[in-house]
C-alpha cells in the first residue's frame, strides 16, 4: 500500500516533514517499559522549563487548525492531548505496547504519530480533504462523515481512519491484540521539523526492531518530495 499526499495538502503546508514506518510482526505481549520511562523524563523536563502553548511544534499544529477553520483550543493536534494529559496527570494510560511506545515518542518529541492495522485499511491511504461522503468510525460505536473540506486520512474504500488530520484517529483501523502488520506516521509542520521527525525516525526503528525484531520499510518524505 501507498501513503500520499494530495497536492492541496503540500502546497498549503509546505514546512510538512512525515516519517513513515512500516512493520510486522507486531504482538500485544512485548514489553517495551524499558523504552518509556526515558521518553516520559524528556516530556517532563520540557514541560517544566516551558509552557506548552509556546512549543514551536504545537504552534505550529494550532496554525494548521486555524487555518482549517477549527478553533485550536477544542481540536487539537494529538500530540499537544497526551501532553496536556501529561500534565494534569503525571503519566500516560497503558493500551498496548506498540501504542505505548509511540504515544512516549511522540510527547517527547512534541509531534503528532499515528499507528494504522492496515488489516483494516482498504488500499492505499491519503491525506485530502474530505468530500463529505466518507465513513467514520467513533470509538463509541457512532458513524460520522467528515465535513466537505475536513482533511482526513482516506482509504481507496472511502473509510476515513483519521478525522481533523490528526485530531484523532478511527476505531476501525486502531492498533488492538490481533493486530501484526501495521503503518506508523509522523508529521511535524515547525521550523525544525526535519531534525524532529528524522530523530522520531530513528528512535522508533531502533526500539520497534529490538522490541518485535520486525522488519521495517521507513521513509522520510517533506512536501517538496510529492507526489
Amino acid at each position: 500500500m501507498q501513503l500520499s499526499y494530495a497536492s492541496e495538502i503540500t502546497t498549503r503546508h509546505p514546512s510538512l516533514v512525515t516519517a513513515v514506518i512500516h512493520a510486522d510482526r507486531i504482538t500485544a505481549t512485548a514489553d517495551v517499559s524499558h523504552h518509556l520511562p526515558r521518553l516520559l523524563a524528556t516530556a517532563r523536563q520540557r514541560l517544566e522549563a516551558e509552557r506548552l502553548s509556546e512549543f514551536p511544534e504545537i504552534q505550529a499544529w494550532r496554525h494548521a487548525f486555524s487555518e482549517m477553520g477549527l478553533k485550536p483550543t477544542q481540536y487539537r493536534c494529538a500530540a499537544e492531548s497526551l501532553l496536556r494529559r501529561l500534565n494534569k496527570t503525571g503519566d500516560l494510560p497503558r493500551i498496548h505496547p506498540l501504542v505505548d511506545l509511540c504515544n512516549h515518542v511522540s510527547i517527547s518529541h512534541a509531534v503528532p504519530i499515528a499507528v494504522f492495522d492496515l488489516a483494516h485499511v482498504s488500499g492505499d491511504l491519503t491525506v485530502r480533504s474530505a468530500v463529505g461522503s466518507e465513513r467514520y468510525a467513533a470509538f463509541n460505536g457512532d458513524i460520522e462523515h467528515p465535513a466537505r473540506g475536513e482533511v482526513i486520512f482516506a482509504d481507496d474504500a472511502g473509510q476515513a481512519h483519521a478525522r481533523r488530520w490528526t485530531h484523532r484517529q478511527s476505531a476501525t483501523s486502531a492498533v488492538r491484540e490481533t493486530s501484526s502488520e501495521v503503518l506508523i506516521v509522523a508529521e511535524a509542520l515547525h521550523d525544525d521539523a526535519h531534525d524532529t521527525i528524522s530523530s522520531v525516525l530513528t528512535t522508533l526503528t531502533a526500539s520497534i526492531t529490538e522490541t518485535w525484531g520486525s522488519t521495517i520499510h521507513r521513509r522520510l518524505i517533506a512536501a517538496a518530495d510529492q507526489p
